[in-house]
């Protein structure tokens, strides 16, 4: 007979978006008996993380992010890499259109880790923009995955480590667990009433004149717009960031730009078939970094605004370090 856990090596963790499952892996890793549980039936349901772009890029996001960000993120790429298959590790490239030349110098500016490149090094990273822009940036330490196969994979990793999965629990009991991991999201608001909603919108497109291997970012002091390649000819095509709490469809004006910025970085895109039309909304606290709350007796991993992929590792490292210490002291 198998004898239970004490309570002390037991772990709850609400919520199965990225920082979900990336929290209930680390805890199960470090030798926890961890349950996830997610008040959706499936996974990927109403959940940010099933349409975000999967860019694993520390370095470019600190153009805008504070600076705890680059360094939070600095280790992600090994972390998915050791965990799910799949994993691109091919760098960001960033261009802007000649006529928009000032952003790869004030890009370049308030980044680290990349390399300034003339039209012809674009060119020997990606041939189909050859000829299109003269200057750019390369962060090669950057990569990028697709989000739901690897919520999928790491997933089945967490189980088949011994981990427990319960979809459609919508009421979390925490009676027998030593430690509860809220990571619910906008959800946690009835917690966490400073959080806030940030909308993003994204496309999937299906694209077989574009030839693109790595992540692109098109420099625009405008419309700025990320393309990520999932192979079998589907990009990832987004970057709306509107302080929103309407979770509805994409806007006919987001969809015209986004769409618009596309066609300017390729004109391959515009034979583009549209597969997937998806807006969702992302939690953020007023700084837009994420933070690790103590509260009403749960460990609240939450705000991670547009970086869930590249900031849930490390945040769950962060958490079974405490989720370890605090049983240590006991």
């Amino acid at each position: 007979m198998r004898r239970a856990e004490p309570e002390g090596r037991r772990a709850l963790v609400v919520g199965a978006g990225v920082a979900g499952l990336c929290a209930a892996t680390a805890l199960q890793e470090r030798g926890i008996a961890t349950t996830l549980i997610e008040r959706t039936t499936g996974l990927g349901e109403d959940s940010a993380s099933w349409i975000a772009g999967g860019m694993i890029a520390p370095w470019c996001e600190g153009e805008s992010a504070p600076a705890q960000v680059t360094a939070r993120g600095e280790t992600a790429l090994d972390w998915w890499d050791a965990r799910v298959p799949g994993v691109s590790r091919t760098g960001t490239l960033a261009v802007a259109p000649p006529r928009d030349g000032a952003e790869v110098s004030r890009f370049a500016a308030r980044t680290s880790r990349r390399a300034r490149l003339g039209g012809e090094e674009i060119a020997a990273l990606e041939p189909e923009l050859a000829g299109r822009f003269r200057d750019g940036l390369f962060f090669a330490d950057e990569g990028h995955l697709d989000p739901r196969a690897a919520l999928r994979a790491l997933l089945a990793r967490f189980e088949a480590q011994g981990g427990v999965a319960r979809f459609g629990a919508d009421r979390a009991d925490g009676s027998g667990f030593g430690a509860i991991v809220d990571c619910r999201g906008l959800a946690a608001r009835d917690a966490l009433p400073e959080l806030r909603a940030v909308r993003g919108e994204a496309f999937v497109l299906r694209a077989p004149d574009v030839r693109l291997t790595r992540c692109v970012r098109f420099l625009h002091p405008r419309i700025p717009l990320y393309v990520v390649p999932r192979g079998g000819g589907l990009y990832m095509v987004g970057a709306t960031m509107v302080e929103s709490e309407d979770s509805g469809g994409v806007t006919a004006r987001s969809a015209v730009e986004l769409l618009a910025a596309a066609y300017a970085l390729h004109p391959g895109f515009a034979e583009a078939e549209i597969v997937e039309m998806r807006a969702g909304l992302r939690p953020a606290f007023d700084d837009n970094a994420p933070r690790i709350v103590a509260r009403g007796g749960r460990l609240h991993v939450n705000g991670l605004y547009r970086h869930g992929f590249l900031l849930a590792p490390a945040l769950a490292m962060e958490v079974a370090d405490a989720v370890t210490r605090a049983e240590a002291a006991e």
